[in-house]
């Protein structure tokens, strides 16, 4: 049968549920636990009569039964700590910077204050929810996570996670490779590479050894060598726990690692929609028009082909450029042999340590016409503007194209 996902969350169909007074068993919604009662989040602050009060949002009800409880009926810290974290961030930024005075004897909260912590809270609801989303499309073990404390964006509306190229019509990623290596001991055989013409990508500790430009060709899944084979790194996804990160000078949205990550080690893969040079023409230009693009021309062989990362992507749509970037691309072969579409992997140029933001230099061989999402930079060969590049690199070539 045909179907769509409902983009929905419970929260959200226990809402109308309740506001219709139905009952639906499959979102949760009997006669038992109709008049169960969360706190979801906190929307404001009062004192009567030597007694504080907080608006409470209960999860899966709608916002018209919201009701002033006591603090002391409230059983949720961690809410109340974001309250009071939230309501600070908010006079920190109105008073820019000058130490802020937290009086205690307020009595109620300012309508702008109460919205922001509204705001605040519903982002992090998103937030959240998007996270989950994001690992349970995953196809690898690593965490993504997601961070904002810069401002109230919250999760990109029109963004698709997906693990592999997804092909337009007529174009087959896949060309029928029936064959592999018999190999035993794969670095010590004629393996894979050998018979494509080239050495093996990575030394015994399973790190690139092959200089840029060169393609790394990794055992298919018709070759006799099992999952341990040190042949295959890019195909088992990022090894790496990720966080998706709000950027604090204009960038849009980051990417920083979490744990430490050796030079010459595997990061991750670039994916997207695989369209037609023509095709990846006529997009580009609507997409100078809005200032967003994430097209990478394959260029490996020729250049009939580009990935278009701008809908359908994984974490790499979020890396951004820098002039001394910690990400080189390589091109990859492994169950397509076809030059013209190559597989693309990011790999480390250096020691990475946690908590750094993942780069690579949007003018890499085969990383033309792509951007941010804050719009830091479009192809040198199609841009129609010339755009301020924000990495603040000490070498930073000031432009983007």
């Amino acid at each position: 049968a045909w179907y769509v996902p409902c983009l929905a969350s419970f929260e959200t169909l226990q809402e109308l549920c309740r506001k219709e007074n139905l009952r639906c068993k499959s979102i949760g919604i009997t006669n038992r636990s109709l008049k169960r009662y969360e706190v979801e989040y906190l929307c404001d602050y009062k004192v009567e009569e030597g007694t504080e009060y907080y608006l409470v949002k209960w999860k899966g009800w709608p916002e018209s039964s919201n009701t002033w409880e006591p603090q002391k009926n409230l059983k949720c810290p961690l809410l109340l700590q974001n309250f009071l974290r939230d309501k600070n961030e908010y006079l920190s930024r109105v008073r820019e910077g000058k130490p802020l005075k937290v009086r205690n004897h307020v009595k109620a909260l300012q309508p702008a204050i109460a919205d922001y912590i509204v705001k605040k809270a519903k982002q992090r609801i998103a937030l959240q929810r998007w996270k989950e989303e994001l690992n349970r499309k995953k196809n690898h073990k690593a965490m993504i996570l997601v961070e904002n404390t810069v401002d109230l964006e919250g999760p990109p509306l029109d963004f698709y996670y997906i693990n592999e190229y997804k092909p337009a019509p007529g174009i087959n990623v896949i060309n029928g490779i029936t064959t592999g290596c018999e190999c035993t001991d794969c670095p010590a055989e004629k393996c894979c590479p050998k018979e494509a013409g080239f050495i093996l990508a990575y030394n015994k500790r399973k790190k690139l050894k092959i200089q840029p430009g060169l393609p790394i060709y990794e055992c298919n899944s018709f070759c006799r060598c099992g999952p341990d084979c040190p042949n295959r790194i890019v195909q088992k996804g990022t090894p790496y726990s990720l966080c998706i990160f709000r950027t604090n000078n204009g960038r849009g949205w980051g990417v920083k690692t979490l744990q430490e990550i050796k030079t010459n080690s595997f990061v991750m893969e670039y994916v997207g929609e695989v369209i037609t040079s023509e095709e990846a023409e006529r997009r580009g230009q609507f997409y100078d028009n809005q200032g967003n693009t994430y097209l990478f021309d394959l260029d490996y062989d020729s250049d009939e082909f580009t990935v278009d990362a701008a809908r359908y992507g994984n974490v790499s749509h979020f890396v951004n450029h820098s002039c001394d970037p910690n990400l080189q691309v390589f091109n990859v072969f492994i169950d397509n042999l076809d030059l013209r579409l190559p597989r693309i992997a990011l790999f480390s140029t250096r020691t990475i340590k946690a908590g750094e933001e993942l780069t690579f230099d949007y003018q890499m061989k085969g990383s033309i016409d792509l951007t941010s999402d804050s719009a830091d930079g479009l192809s040198p060969s199609k841009k129609r503007i010339r755009t301020v590049c924000k990495c603040g690199a000490l070498c930073c070539r000031g432009y983007l194209n």
